[in-house]
């Protein structure tokens, strides 16, 4: 009988090890701070790479991007999610509930609910607006890629952010009637989306100039939407700033922005 101790231990070891890996749902909902429902998904068992998609998208936009498939076959964890507003997660009709930073807020408790303790992370567009505060907020994050992005956003009165939102509040507004029809066809959330806009954080110069992770800028050679890549990079200590292929809607889905990510994480 003594014989047989450390082989039934080893298995009962190894069963609780294999619960413990496939127990967890690899999609749901978390219920974050405030009650508002977030869709997630998670792939891969390695090292954690979260994935912050871009205004009117939502996580799954990441599955049809190179960037997606080389972190999976990589061996990186990858995590989506539908931010507040978007998507499957719940769709508040209030500006109050994407403000003071809900959206950060709501990243940082599903990564704890995932029991994820450091973790990397990309962002695209209004994702790395949001991932910037993780930057400044989240001392778990120990390296990110903004993509897609200048450094318009550190202006709380960026115009075209306010555009946005006043064209998604209004029937008309001059310059923006293509782009609120879009919306209005897509049948997306005019209202959500249109209070993610008024909410928007702003993350300053001086928060910037704080940040101490490693940060990658990947930006399209065509892309100055969201204002200069290359004055964002002057903001972050440290930052290094690379030019992909492509406009602001193209650049995200290149081999390029995929080769460049993962040479950035294998490092």
């Amino acid at each position: 009988m003594h014989r047989l101790k450390q082989p039934v231990s080893i298995f009962f070891a190894v069963v609780t090890l294999h619960l413990t890996v496939y127990s967890q749902k690899d999609s749901g909902y978390f219920s974050s701070f405030d009650g508002v429902k977030i869709w997630y998904q998670v792939k891969g068992i390695g090292r954690p790479v979260l994935l912050i998609h871009g205004f009117t998208g939502n996580g799954s936009n990441w599955k049809t991007k190179p960037v997606y498939d080389s972190l999976l076959a990589s061996g990186f964890k990858v995590i989506t999610v539908d931010l507040r507003g978007n998507g499957q997660s719940d769709k508040p009709h209030t500006p109050e509930a994407y403000a003071n930073d809900a959206e950060a807020k709501d990243l940082m408790g599903l990564l704890k609910f995932l029991g994820i303790k450091k973790y990397e992370a990309i962002g695209y567009s209004r994702g790395s607006i949001i991932l910037a505060r993780l930057l400044v907020l989240d001392k778990n994050i120990t390296r990110a890629i903004i993509g897609g992005m200048g450094a318009d956003f550190t202006n709380p009165m960026w115009p075209r952010r306010i555009g946005l939102y006043e064209a998604l509040m209004s029937d008309t507004v001059k310059g923006y009637d293509d782009f609120r029809k879009r919306i209005v066809t897509s049948g997306l959330d005019r209202l959500a989306l249109a209070y993610q806009q008024k909410e928007q954080p702003s993350t300053s110069k001086e928060e910037l100039s704080r940040i101490k992770q490693k940060v990658l800028i990947l930006c399209g050679d065509q892309d100055e939407d969201n204002g200069k890549a290359q004055d964002l990079q002057q903001l972050i200590p440290g930052s290094v700033f690379v030019k992909v292929p492509g406009n602001h809607g193209s650049a995200v889905g290149t081999k390029e922005f995929a080769r460049e990510s993962m040479s950035f994480l294998s490092k």
